[in-house]
């Protein structure tokens, strides 16, 4: 065996030891993004269902004929906070469309609920209602931002495990999955509703 046979040889086995090294390292602090992003996500869902029980009491005591209104947003709410997806099954397709679907129907619900405060002066004057108004849109703007940032966070660790030499490592090592993107349930529900109420 010659000196230079040696030399091709170390250099083949460095090559080869280098690209199977790629994705030791980037897919799991891909994934560990794309997991924190998703925390964000949950906890700015989080806020929004924590502030449904106040606006409920602030409409139930001026607008007590919108009962039926109340109960759909209370109970959207339940569903909503009972759906959880962990960071384990952010894989899953059907509890991520389970999650999105439950979300989608509380926004729908406070949706109707804030639109239906416009019949109510009472309720618009309330410096409560305001107050609860003002966070309830600051947290759906930081639902959109998180979602964003998910999303972003999950386009590169899906790209990350699917790219070579990255997708070596992914596959061989981590046994990577693609992890699924949120998208709401119904076409624009991850809009904040828009409500002027400026205009009485």
């Amino acid at each position: 065996m010659t000196l230079r046979m040696m030399v091709r040889g170390a250099f083949a086995a460095m090559v080869a030891l280098s690209l199977a090294a790629c994705g030791i390292n980037s897919v799991p602090a891909a994934e560990e993004q794309a997991k924190a992003k998703w925390a964000d996500v949950e906890a700015q869902f989080q806020r929004r269902a924590n502030l449904v029980p106040n606006l409920v009491e602030v409409a139930r005591g001026a607008a007590a004929s919108e009962r039926a209104i109340l109960t759909e947003v209370t109970d959207a709410r339940a569903r909503a906070t009972s759906v959880n997806i962990t960071a384990e099954n952010l894989d899953d397709p059907a509890a991520m469309e389970q999650f999105a679907a439950a979300q989608g129907q509380l926004s729908q619900g406070l949706g109707r609920l804030l639109a239906s405060f416009e019949a109510y002066p009472q309720i618009q004057s309330n410096q409560n209602f305001l107050a609860l108004q003002s966070q309830l849109e600051g947290t759906e703007n930081r639902i959109a931002v998180a979602i964003r940032d998910y999303n972003e966070a999950v386009r590169q660790y899906n790209t990350t495990i699917r790219t070579f030499p990255d997708s070596i490592g992914a596959n061989i090592i981590h046994g990577a999955k693609p992890l699924v993107p949120y998208q709401a349930a119904t076409e624009g529900a991850e809009v904040a509703p828009t409500i002027d109420l400026s205009a009485n």
